[in-house]
């Protein structure tokens, strides 16, 4: 089921939390590979309880500030066949990836909503939540785009699909980066629903009108550059 499977978790001191995630993906038996991606050998995640899991743990630094840095950089060392973006904080529902693995066969890229029948969020604020459901209209209305949650980064890609990609945003903007290009290279997906947690502990790292704006204006000159020039 997860032979070919790698688990990306960009991580942001998580120390509270990743011990938790790790014990979490040993009792539904992923026994793949995890890359770990910080951005300094200083973060705190890095000192997670030794154990021996069934899986393999890679610590990748990037030196690079930036949720978008830290997948770009782990994307760049994959080496198996599909790779699945995946919270370091707990909130992503591990019991998921069984579906998304078993659809990643038909599919190039697997993403999970919050907002399809039979999800829901135990994280959303209201800004969140309006938030998302403008991006995600905004997404489906200029750029055709089929998903109902836009921003929820929980997606399992082709890692050869998702080099194409050649994705740059080096901050929260890849979480549409990805989508809107997949959609503009004609690469197939589809969305399936999926239950976010709580994060364990800790404060969340979004900020949310700071983060929003980024995003808006991302569209905006994506829109410009990959929709009306097709400069890619």
């Amino acid at each position: 089921m997860y032979k070919n499977l790698s688990l990306l978790l960009p991580a942001k001191n998580e120390l509270s939390c990743i011990d938790k995630v790790f014990e979490e993906l040993e009792k539904i038996n992923f026994n793949s590979k995890i890359l770990l991606v910080v951005d300094s050998k200083n973060d705190n995640t890095l000192k997670f309880k030794k154990k021996k899991y069934k899986f393999k743990i890679s610590k990748i630094i990037t030196n690079k500030k930036g949720y978008g840095a830290a997948v770009i950089e782990g994307i760049k060392k994959c080496a198996t066949k599909k790779v699945c973006i995946f919270n370091a904080d707990g909130s992503f529902n591990p019991i998921s990836l069984k579906k998304m693995a078993r659809l990643s066969q038909k599919y190039d890229h697997v993403f999970c909503s919050r907002y399809l029948n039979n999800a829901g969020s135990d994280d959303d604020t209201f800004l969140t939540f309006i938030g998302n459901k403008i991006f995600s209209l905004i997404g489906r209305l200029f750029f055709n785009m089929k998903l109902h949650d836009i921003l929820y980064a929980f997606y399992l890609s082709d890692v050869k699909k998702i080099k194409k990609l050649k994705l740059k945003q080096q901050d929260f903007s890849i979480a549409l980066e990805v989508p809107l290009k997949i959609q503009n290279f004609n690469q197939t997906y589809i969305e399936i629903p999926s239950k976010e947690r709580k994060r364990i502990s800790g404060r969340k790292k979004v900020r949310e009108f700071i983060d929003g704006f980024k995003l808006l204006k991302y569209m905006f000159f994506f829109f410009i550059k990959f929709i009306l020039f097709k400069s890619y």
